[in-house]
């Protein structure tokens, strides 16, 4: 009791998170020997320990308590300032209404108390809540307010705070502005030595660029963001970034760092579990393999209970695709029409592009849409344009998947070996009935049965370069094909040899093909 709340702040001084909420959870077992204002500080302090290491449901319930004690004791800054810290930490922990709520008093206690900073950060809570929920003119104009107090009150933490909210709220909006804005809150955290707003920074650009096929610049971000996260032990943000790099990944179409990334998702963080059961989801609808139903019935019980486009959108457009593989055409518009509807009206041009195809390919009527995005183009029938665009954002299933949609037989052929390179069978499998009815003589067969076991113990994208390889593909082609690095199929060209002990590419072939590893025949 009385050396353990500094021992708790020596950790949180070092970065060492984990170690401070344990120090603070001993410290509170013995609660009675302090009076209420201490309690209520140390309880805040616990919250706030347990949201960094994303222990949501102590986070809450520690932060419920100080918020309680501030009311007995009459202090208004302190509760307003607790009140904010309740609402950030209900949207971590996934409470959407419990957020709005407590948002909504802390700027009621605030407004007239005599403290801009913390009125300031109040308004920057509001506007975070708003742009997350896509009601953007509001969060733009809470943020604005935000700014200018944070400016009167030179606190750079709040500032980066309010940017960032406006500038995310701006560039989902279609404000070319609000990047500039958002990159503009990570150099002012960075700067501050601000480790939670500069990680949130990184995690809405990197959304942002995601959600705009801009994978190789968001690529530049990932590193630097997990770096920092990880070193300051923010756990909650570092389980969230790798996330988004399961995004990048499932993009590339690296099946098994996708779902490797996806992982640390899987805990029970809100934030993050919801686009890591989604894009386990999608792996496993792409690659045939069962249990994606399961997965993305629990990501579409998040993203109701969020009510935030962005956890609805990439669900929607997980199920609309499973239900278009399987030839559920009804399931597809029960899937996507609802959020397609809602990210229409919200002019979310990735979200509606997409969601939109699905119910296009469908035959179900929705308005075209004449963005220059990828899903779009193919909506209208611009395959190739899409095909290239695809190619160049780096995403090879999606490439494949717009190549198929040539009327001519020879581009599908060429998407049909993409496809059974990537293990994309389900896909593959539609391309080879389409060739058929359109007369198709020599169709490959694809992958042997016995790949599919994997005797080789290739993991997927091994397996991609293996048949490759085989091809007689240099690695620079294959890079070319796979639309990844040279150093990185270097990587894969080497790890293929060693699983197959092989010493040269010509022997690597044939021991591919005694385990049956290779596509064989023609039909």
């Amino acid at each position: 009791a009385r050396y353990g709340p500094r021992a708790a702040r020596d950790a949180t001084e070092a970065g060492a998170h984990r170690e401070a909420a344990a120090q603070l959870r001993l410290v509170l077992r013995q609660r009675h020997r302090y009076t209420p204002a201490e309690l209520a500080d140390l309880l805040e302090r616990y919250a706030v320990e347990c949201y960094t290491v994303a222990d949501s449901v102590e986070a809450v319930a520690a932060q419920r308590d100080a918020v309680a004690l501030r009311r007995s004791l009459g202090d208004t800054l302190t509760l307003g300032a607790d009140l904010r810290w309740l609402s950030r930490i209900h949207w971590w922990a996934g409470h959407a209404e419990e957020a709005q709520e407590a948002a909504r008093e802390a700027i009621a206690v605030l407004e007239h108390a005599g403290d801009d900073r913390l009125l300031a950060l109040a308004l920057s809570n509001t506007a975070q809540l708003r742009m997350l929920s896509d009601r953007y003119a509001e969060a733009i104009a809470h943020g604005e307010r935000a700014i200018a107090l944070a400016r009167r009150a030179d606190d750079p933490a709040i500032l980066a705070h309010a940017l960032n909210n406006v500038g995310t709220a701006r560039w989902r909006s279609g404000d070319p502005d609000g990047r500039r804005q958002v990159e503009e809150s990570l150099a002012v955290s960075l700067a501050a030595g601000e480790v939670e707003h500069a990680c949130r920074s990184y995690a809405n650009i990197i959304w942002s660029l995601l959600d705009d096929l801009r994978y190789a610049e968001a690529d530049r971000f990932l590193p630097p963001a997990l770096e920092l996260a990880d070193r300051a032990e923010h756990l909650g943000f570092l389980n969230y970034l790798h996330v988004e790099q399961a995004m990048r990944r499932l993009a590339a179409a690296d099946w098994d760092d996708a779902e490797r990334e996806a992982e640390y998702g899987m805990r029970d963080f809100v934030p993050a579990r919801c686009p890591a059961l989604t894009v386990l989801a999608r792996v496993r609808v792409r690659c045939g393999r069962p249990g994606a139903d399961e997965l993305l019935t629990q990501a579409q019980e998040i993203a109701v209970r969020a009510g935030e486009l962005q956890r609805m959108g990439p669900v929607a457009a997980a199920r609309a695709e499973a239900a278009w593989l399987r030839g559920d055409h009804a399931a597809v518009i029960e899937a996507a029409e609802p959020v397609h509807a809602q990210a229409a009206h919200l002019d979310h041009g990735p979200y509606r592009a997409e969601l939109g195809y699905w119910l296009r390919k469908v035959g179900y009527p929705v308005a075209v849409d004449d963005s220059d995005h990828p899903y779009a183009l193919q909506a209208a029938g611009e395959w190739k344009r899409a095909a290239d665009l695809w190619q160049q954002a780096g995403c090879p299933y999606e490439h494949a998947a717009a190549l198929a949609e040539s009327p001519d037989p020879a581009d599908r052929l060429t998407a049909l070996t993409e496809l059974d390179a990537l293990g994309a069978e389900p896909l593959a499998r539609l391309v080879r009935t389409e060739l058929r009815t359109l007369g198709v003589r020599h169709i490959p067969r694809g992958p042997h049965a016995a790949t599919r076991g994997n005797p080789g113990g290739l993991t997927e994208r091994q397996l991609q370069v293996v048949r490759l390889l085989v091809d007689g593909l240099t690695n620079p082609e294959i890079a070319d094909r796979l639309v990844v690095s040279v150093r990185t199929v270097d990587n894969h060209v080497r790890a293929v040899l060693e699983k197959l002990d092989a010493p040269t590419r010509g022997q690597a072939a044939v021991r591919a093909t005694e385990l049956g590893l290779l596509p064989y025949g023609e039909t």
